[in-house]
């Protein structure tokens, strides 16, 4: 027996039958896999597709990656785009106007107006056309922060910078501008106002009895006499006659807080309104500063003692009385006038003011000089030196020599 054949007979099963072809291999229904059919099996369901399937997988995943980076690049390039706009917006100037300029436009600079507020009512009243380039150009010039209140003469659609320039000069404000010196008369301030500042005198002479309206204190007794506060203003062109004297009164409200009137008039004995009319008088007789407070305390020991009868002998208050200017001599028909006002002949106070007080005849109204002064005299009418004395001879001797002599080589007497 061959080896060949001793193998098959220990199988029992002949691996080549004799009516198959050697390599031809037939399955038996039934008959259990062998290691390399179960191995053909197993690996035949981990196979790929068929080659056409393949390819259409391949070309579904070609388009998708292009699809991706077709929106990779779109979206890489808006970026680039809306970040280039973005960094040209940033560098390039703000909106501005390139012309000289038109029409004509009032504009006010309000108090505590910053500079941004001031571009943004700028452009609103179309003189520049963007907020940023009037700040643009006032960051560069150092004067942009001491613009002042007030009213300007400006055109519509400027370059900010031209704007500015006229902003930063104080000349440019248009405003109405009148001096008030001390010692005039409400007869005469309304016609200077009027003048100055182009409104109707008729409208003044009704703003003035308006006591309310103009703010006079209620001791004023609807009086403005006295009231409208000696100073230089600037009225702004939209100010009407009651505003006008209101800011004159409000400046005289200013003087009378800075000499605590209300309070010296209590420790003093009288009334804040009776200390405005000494005021006055002090206006009307003291010709240097460093006598208004001793003609003050003059005034008030006239007042408190009966060396005169009370009677304060001041010319100015007869002149008052006949509607002439205050420092006019009088006359002995002068002298008999019959006015409340007629200080010679009457006792204690005239009724009102008989003219505007500045600061230190107000002041020295509520704090006269301590002394006992019941006389004075200028000895001097160009150098103003005045003498002050309790003795009336002693008052005499100084107004029959002193004064005679200087009167002799004077025409002013």
């Amino acid at each position: 027996m061959s080896l060949e054949r001793d193998r098959d007979d220990e199988h029992g099963f002949s691996l080549f039958g004799q009516d198959e072809p050697p390599h031809e291999e037939v399955a038996q229904e039934g008959a259990p896999l062998t290691a390399e059919e179960e191995g053909r099996s197993f690996f035949s369901d981990l196979e790929p597709a068929p080659r056409r399937h393949r390819r259409l997988g391949s070309l579904k995943s070609c388009l998708v990656l292009i699809v991706v980076a077709a929106l990779v690049v779109a979206g890489a390039v808006a970026a680039f785009t809306f970040g280039k706009d973005k960094i040209d917006a940033l560098m390039a100037p703000p909106p501005d106007y390139d012309g000289p300029g038109t029409g004509s436009v009032l504009f006010e600079v309000k108090q505590g107006d910053t500079t941004t507020e001031i571009a943004r009512h700028l452009k609103a009243q179309g003189v520049v056309k963007s907020v940023d380039a009037f700040s643009e150009a006032a960051k560069d010039d150092a004067d942009a922060q001491d613009i002042q209140v007030g009213f300007y003469q400006l055109k519509k659609q400027l370059p900010a910078a031209d704007a500015l320039e006229v902003l930063v000069d104080p000349a440019n404000l248009v405003q109405a501008s009148v001096t008030i010196p001390e010692g005039l008369r409400v007869s005469d301030i309304l016609p200077r106002l009027a003048k100055a500042t182009d409104i109707p005198l008729a409208r003044y002479k009704k703003a003035v009895k308006d006591a309310k309206g103009i703010g006079l204190p209620s001791y004023a007794k609807g009086n403005a006499e006295g009231y409208l506060f000696p100073a230089t203003y600037a009225f702004p062109p939209n100010a009407g006659a009651t505003k006008v004297l209101a800011t004159m009164v409000d400046r005289w409200r200013q003087a009378a807080d800075e000499a605590d009137l209300e309070g010296a008039a209590k420790k003093l004995g009288y009334t804040p309104g009776q200390l405005m009319i000494v005021a006055s008088l002090v206006e009307s007789e003291a010709n240097r500063d460093q006598d208004r407070g001793k003609v003050a305390r003059v005034i008030y020991n006239r007042l408190e003692t009966n060396a005169t009868d009370k009677l304060l002998q001041i010319d100015a208050t007869v002149n008052y009385a006949l509607g002439r200017d205050l420092g006019l001599g009088l006359t002995t028909e002068d002298l008999q006038v019959d006015s409340p006002y007629n200080t010679r002949k009457y006792p204690g106070l005239p009724p009102t003011p008989i003219e505007a007080p500045g600061d230190e005849a107000i002041a020295a109204a509520a704090d006269p000089t301590p002394g006992d002064w019941i006389y004075y005299v200028t000895v001097n009418l160009d150098t103003g030196e005045t003498r002050f004395t309790k003795d009336y001879d002693q008052f005499l001797s100084w107004k029959n020599n002193d004064l005679a002599k200087f009167c002799a080589g004077s025409d002013r007497c």
